[in-house]
């Protein structure tokens, strides 16, 4: 297996999340025995839908919408978070996105219909699969509006909030280096006044708790890049999620090796928003570090 050394690229975040995304993806609620057979980093697999291998899915597209939104510095309002996620989509239809709320994209057609028209009470994971770029944000409790911000515009529960809160303050804790990884989920409880737990074992659900509390296993027990994607499609069940976010997060920290079969980065899509792109805005993101980021 050649391994290439990517300690540049995993230091942009949206990159990372992109190949967690589109590896985790060929595997996410597969049977068990394709994960034993083909979960050894050895190639891309072919989601179920018909996702292309080395292609990524809503994970990712979302947050490049929630990154492009922070580099903006436009306010953040759920207006122009909504428009975000619309015109994101608009531009670069993929699949990915649950089939009723993929439906419902391509019936609006912007954001000012998307908050007029869509059903926000949902607990899954949609609001903390997208919010690892907010933990850019250097004061945490402008991070924590944010977050929660987003969460409602789609989220709009407890779980979805406090998830989405969660993913925000896991990915701030190692990119402003806040102490060592065994110290994450204590960090991110007495934040969100919620006890996480990091010894999942299960399969993941699509639930936003039972996610958060898997990828904070992965973050406080993996040493690697390669252990981090390895363990989370080993988990079963919603893994791109799972492998996308812990590894967006993780590129972050030298705590873990940065170090990943070549294949990874050279078979990732290429297109308009593809490897290039990715890496291009999250440099930009990664400029935003400890800058103020106006508040409206």
């Amino acid at each position: 297996m050649a391994i290439a050394d990517t300690e540049k690229e995993g230091k942009t975040m949206l990159l990372a999340l992109a190949i967690g995304d589109a590896y985790g993806a060929g595997f996410e609620f597969a049977e068990r025995s394709k994960i034993e057979q083909h979960n050894h980093l050895t190639h891309y697999e072919q989601h179920g839908l018909g996702i292309q291998p080395g292609c990524y899915t809503d994970d990712t597209q979302m947050s490049l919408a929630i990154s492009e939104l922070l580099i903006e510095q436009r306010p953040w309002t759920p207006l122009n978070i909504a428009n975000k996620f619309v015109s994101c989509y608009k531009r670069d239809r993929r699949l990915g996105y649950s089939s009723g709320f993929q439906h419902f994209l391509d019936n609006i057609d912007d954001g000012g219909e998307l908050l007029e028209k869509i059903n926000p009470h949902s607990d899954r994971n949609g609001a903390a699969m997208r919010a690892a770029p907010i933990g850019i944000i250097a004061d945490i409790a402008q991070l924590m509006q944010f977050a929660k911000m987003q969460a409602q515009i789609t989220h709009d529960t407890p779980q979805g909030i406090e998830s989405a809160q969660a993913i925000a303050l896991a990915a701030h804790f190692f990119i402003y280096e806040l102490g060592d990884k065994s110290e994450l989920t204590a960090f991110v409880s007495e934040h969100t006044a919620m006890m996480w737990d990091d010894t999942w074992q299960a399969e993941v659900p699509c639930s936003a708790w039972e996610t958060v509390n898997a990828v904070l296993t992965l973050l406080c027990h993996c040493d690697s890049a390669e252990q981090i994607l390895l363990q989370g499609v080993n988990f079963g069940g919603d893994v791109d999620t799972v492998t996308a976010v812990a590894l967006a997060i993780a590129s972050q920290s030298t705590q873990y090796q940065q170090t990943l079969p070549e294949f990874l980065t050279r078979n990732l899509e290429r297109g308009a928003y593809g490897h290039d792109y990715l890496r291009q805005i999250g440099e930009q993101l990664m400029a935003l570090k400890q800058t103020a980021i106006d508040e409206c």
